[in-house]
């Protein structure tokens, strides 16, 4: 029979409380609310907030029907994640043991629980989002908040009994002319006989061509699963995935019983030399990243599949990175697939911080393992395994475990582990390490990879004051500067965002503001350091890391003028007289595509005469891009913008409405801290604080959908400036 995949992403019913009684068909549904996931069992503000808040028992609930033809197959149920402990029931029965870990996927087979024709089922779901000790990353203090609630998709799949579990995907000879592909495609046979079954496979292009793997035939001996190995070799005219080019291909696998699945692959070689170097289709790429952690404002982890891919593009496009560690957990197989599509390097690590726990907990963490690895193996993406809890102490037995496990379910990649000390002992293939010196030592190892720096040394508002935004900004660049110059594989900063987290951690308000965006995705200076290093053919960058003031400096005179850019030279004009064109500092940044520029000409001391400033970049001599500023920066209008037009009335669909207090040159005010008052009419709810008191002037909430289609109208209103209106259409 042909498999068939429902989404169960509508149509909750959700309790915030413990009951035991909603496991049961014919309770009251009485005081449930109706949900859609991705959902958090609360939402919080921004800050201010304590995690006792998220860590409680909650209930989901879910009626769905089967037809009668269902019944010759099987039926499972599918959650790619929810936080951080499961029960699930059917009908009132339980369908399978707790399920322990909120990030990575489980199913239930739910066959034997289920009724057919046409009649009504229950499922329903017991969450316990505590901190438990027993579950990974928890056992003591951890550097992030994993909130609660069934907060990634879950579906419904109904296979025939003798299915395919899972395919894994192998390109070889990936730099020869002639290329091939091996695919295993895992068989479980859920009868009580022996069956005699047919795999057969291709490869296919965006556009529609085909290449046939040669068919097997395997015997699948009663309940029990084996692999079946198919192959094409002297395939001809594949493009290679690469970071300018990460070209797509679909790998497709069928039983003769009508069971097929499919996954997308990219052909490329990643490798991690003894040279110190990375290397990707055999060219030699320093690797300048960030790492990111998956929360957003107000719900916790439970984004939709629109804002995890914003991120990959965020990381991509606006910070110019090629590569992204998931800090410190697998994240949203969405991030992951636009990953794919953007051509933005990933890796990949185990949930975990600093704890290990008993063999029961590093039971569950081998686990993880598997989970993740099963999971992302077919990601061209990925090209590095994190199988060590972050920032762990050496434990020799159990990494020598999940390093085997990982070179036993993936031998394409090399794995890594994540400390942060010096003369750890090296089981991994790469030596990842997280070193937060402003001047970075020389690696301990052939290979080797820092994994975090800055972050906790030099935390950083939008709303400091000018001379530490700038020094933060440096701090990244001088270490990423540092790393392209030694023999290392290169750097991931920490972060990308700002992250909540525990009250051990961060500014007292249950922020960690380590990242180079606010934890809407807004910049600060440091992120226009990192935008800087894009290929101008791509995109021009020209961003001022000063305000243009006359002092917030704990010397009493500001600095010189640092432009973060893109281009070969600056002009620089202070009112309507030229200071110059400049150069950018490459002699103190040797090792960057696009140091920055430090153009002392411009210096001012405190109480100095400001004239506005204008700056013009130049590539190649001519005139590729224009930034003004104001010498008396006053909140001249409110900016909104939606990051999108058009959501889905699925009620999980969100967009981000940004909002500026800007000055007449549309530069943001860096210290308006004026409320901003928001109103929604249309089929839409706003998501977060309203009124939203604007730290740094800027801030952001959400739009999130509801069943109902038309448009949504946004009105935001502040004193003294106009008000500002943006309409989203809500369609099926």
């Amino acid at each position: 029979m042909r498999r068939n995949v429902q989404s169960l992403n509508t149509d909750w019913l959700y309790l915030a409380k413990d009951d035991p009684r909603a496991a049961k068909p014919n309770a009251s549904e009485n005081g449930f609310a109706r949900v859609s996931v991705p959902h958090t069992n609360i939402e919080l503000p921004y800050h201010g907030f304590s995690e006792q808040e998220h860590c409680f028992v909650s209930w989901y609930r879910r009626h769905f029907a089967l037809p009668k033809a269902a019944a010759r197959g099987r039926v499972f149920v599918d959650f790619d994640g929810a936080m951080i402990a499961a029960t699930v029931f059917v009908n009132g029965r339980q369908a399978g043991p707790e399920h322990k870990g909120g990030y990575t996927p489980f199913s239930f087979d739910i066959t034997p629980l289920a009724r057919f024709g046409g009649e009504d089922n229950l499922l329903a779901a017991r969450l316990d989002s505590s901190e438990r000790k027993d579950i990974p990353p928890f056992g003591n203090v951890v550097d992030y908040l994993t909130f609660g609630g069934i907060y990634r998709d879950v579906r419904l799949r109904v296979v025939d009994p003798v299915h395919i579990k899972h395919i894994f995907a192998r390109p070889g000879d990936v730099l020869a002319p002639r290329k091939r592909l091996d695919v295993s495609a895992r068989v479980a046979n859920t009868t009580s006989a022996m069956k005699t079954i047919q795999v057969s496979g291709e490869l296919r292009d965006a556009k529609g061509k085909a290449w046939a793997l040669e068919p097997v035939r395997v015997n699948v001996p009663a309940g029990a699963e084996m692999d079946a190995d198919l192959s094409v070799a002297g395939l001809r005219g594949i493009q290679l995935w690469d970071l300018d080019n990460p070209q797509l291909y679909t790998v497709a696998v069928a039983l003769d019983n009508g069971d097929a699945v499919e996954t997308r692959i990219g052909f490329r070689a990643a490798e991690f030399r003894d040279d110190g170097a990375f290397y990707l289709n055999d060219k030699r790429i320093k690797l300048r990243g960030l790492n990111r952690h998956q929360t957003f404002p107000y719900v916790g982890q439970a984004a939709p599949a629109r804002l995890q891919r914003r991120d990959a593009e965020i990381l991509k496009t606006e910070l110019a990175c090629n590569i992204v560690r998931t800090s410190h957990y697998p994240q949203s197989p969405h991030f992951l697939d636009r990953c794919d599509e953007l051509g933005l390097l990933v890796f990949e690590e185990i949930p975990g911080w600093q704890h290990i726990g008993d063999e029961a907990w590093q039971d569950l963490a081998a686990r993880n393992v598997e989970a993740m690895i099963v999971r992302d193996r077919n990601h061209p993406s990925i090209v590095l395994w994190g199988v060590r809890i972050n920032e762990s102490k050496d434990n020799h037995d159990f990494y020598v475990r999940t390093n085997a496990l990982a070179h036993r379910l993936d031998p394409t990649r090399q794995t890594g582990g994540v400390r942060c000390f010096f003369g750890s002992e090296l089981l991994e293939d790469v030596y990842t390490n997280n070193d937060f010196q402003r001047d970075l030592r020389e690696p301990c190892a052939p290979r080797y990879l820092n994994t975090e720096f800055c972050g906790h040394m030099f935390p950083t508002k939008t709303f400091d004051q000018e001379e530490r935004v700038l020094a933060h900004a440096l701090w990244h660049a001088h270490v990423q500067n540092t790393a392209g110059g030694i023999k290392t594989a290169g750097a991931i900063g920490w972060c990308a965002f700002d992250y909540n987290t525990h009250a051990q951690f961060g500014s007292g308000d249950r922020i960690c503001y380590h990242g180079v965006m606010d934890m809407f995705r807004q910049p600060k200076i440091a992120a226009h350091f990192y935008a800087s290093q894009e290929d101008p053919k791509k995109r021009i960058v020209l961003e001022p890391g000063n305000y243009w003031v006359h002092g917030d400096w704990s010397t009493g005179f500001r600095g010189p003028l640092t432009v973060f850019s893109n281009v070969d030279e600056i002009e620089v004009f202070v009112g309507e007289e030229s200071r110059g064109r400049h150069k950018p500092q490459r002699e103190a940044y040797p090792n960057l595509p696009h140091p920055p520029f430090v153009i002392k000409e411009v210096a001012g001391a405190w109480g100095g005469k400001f004239q506005p400033l204008r700056l013009v970049g130049c590539l190649k001599g001519r005139k590729v891009a224009e930034r003004r500023m104001a010498n008396d920066p006053l909140p001249a209008r409110l900016e909104m913008k939606a990051d999108d037009e058009t959501l889905v009335a699925d009620g999980a669909d969100m967009t981000r409405i940004s909002l500026r207090i800007v000055d007449e040159c549309g530069n943001v005010c860096p210290f308006a801290m004026q409320p901003v008052q928001l109103a929604i009419e249309g089929p839409g709810v706003l998501v977060g604080d309203n009124p939203f008191p604007m730290p740094g002037g800027r801030g952001a909430v959400y739009v999130r959908t509801t069943r109902q289609t038309g448009t949504a109208t946004i009105t935001a209103t502040t004193p003294r400036l106009a008000a500002e209106k943006v309409k989203i259409r809500v369609a099926k």
